[in-house]
C-alpha cells in the first residue's frame, strides 16, 4: 500500500473556505433537488464505469471542477466516456448541472465534497485521465499542506491511473508551478510530456479555455499546462 504524507490533502481529511457563495435562484434549487440525485456518485462502494455508467468505457477523474465547464467539453467531445467530477462548492455544482441539462450530457456523474473521497474508492489502474485544473494555490508556507499538489495525493492519482494514463495540472500562479514541478520532478510513475519550454506555455488541444483562464490572463497572469503519462 502506498504511503501517504502525513499532512496532505490525502489524511487531513478537511476542506477549507466556504461551500457555497450567493443564494440559489429557484431554477438552481429544483436543479439540485431533482438532477443531481440521478447522476450523483454512490456514497460507499467501488467506483467503476460499469456501476456508473453500465458499460466498460474509459473514466475520466476531475479534481475541484469549478463551474463544470471544462469536464463538459471534454464530455461532450467524448460522449462514449465517463466522466466523473469533484468540487465542493455547491455553486459550482450548480454549474455543473447547467451543463448536463443544456447539453444533455448523459456522461457525467457527480460528487459534491471532498474528492480523495471518491477517487481513494476507484480500482487502481482504473482512470484513462485525471484533471487538477486550477487548484487553489495556498500561497502561504505555512498552508503548503492544503495543496492537493503534495506527494500523498498524486502518489494516490499515479495508482488510479492505468499504464500511458494521463494526469493533466494547469495554475496561473508562480508559486504553485514552482511547488508542483518540485513533487512531480522524478516522480518515478510519470514521465512528464514536454519537450520544449513552449510545451507548458501553450494549451494543449482538448483542453479548453475557461472563463477562470480568461479571467487570469485578462488580469496578466501566465498560465502553465502540463501533461503528465503514467508509466
Amino acid at each position: 500500500m502506498t504511503a501517504y504524507k502525513p499532512g496532505d490533502p490525502v489524511s487531513v481529511r478537511r476542506l477549507y473556505g466556504r461551500q457555497q457563495n450567493h443564494k440559489l435562484r429557484i431554477g438552481q434549487a429544483d436543479l439540485v433537488e431533482r438532477l443531481l440525485p440521478q447522476i450523483t456518485v454512490p456514497e460507499d462502494g467501488e467506483i467503476t464505469s460499469e456501476r456508473l455508467f453500465g458499460d466498460n468505457r474509459p473514466l475520466h477523474f476531475e479534481i475541484g471542477f469549478g463551474a463544470g465547464e471544462h469536464m463538459a467539453y471534454r464530455a461532450d467531445m467524448l460522449p462514449d466516456h465517463g466522466f466523473v467530477g469533484a468540487e465542493p462548492f455547491l455553486n459550482g455544482v450548480v454549474g455543473a448541472l447547467q451543463h448536463v441539462r443544456e447539453n444533455t450530457l448523459a456522461n457525467i456523474r457527480l460528487h459534491m465534497g471532498n474528492a480523495i473521497d471518491v477517487l481513494e474508492r476507484v480500482p487502481d489502474g482504473s482512470l484513462s485521465f485525471v484533471y487538477l485544473l486550477h487548484p487553489d494555490p495556498w500561497p502561504k508556507a505555512r498552508h503548503a499542506k492544503r495543496r492537493m499538489m503534495n506527494s500523498g495525493p498524486v502518489n494516490l492519482i499515479a495508482a488510479k491511473l492505468k499504464p500511458g494514463g494521463e494526469f493533466r495540472f494547469g495554475t496561473d500562479h508562480p508559486i504553485y508551478v514552482a511547488h508542483a514541478m518540485m513533487v512531480m520532478n522524478g516522480h518515478p510513475q510519470f514521465d512528464w510530456l514536454c519537450e520544449r519550454p513552449r510545451d507548458f506555455l501553450v494549451r494543449p488541444g482538448g483542453w479548453p479555455e475557461t472563463r477562470y483562464e480568461a479571467k487570469a490572463r485578462a488580469q496578466g497572469h501566465e498560465v502553465w499546462y502540463f501533461r503528465y503519462r503514467r508509466k
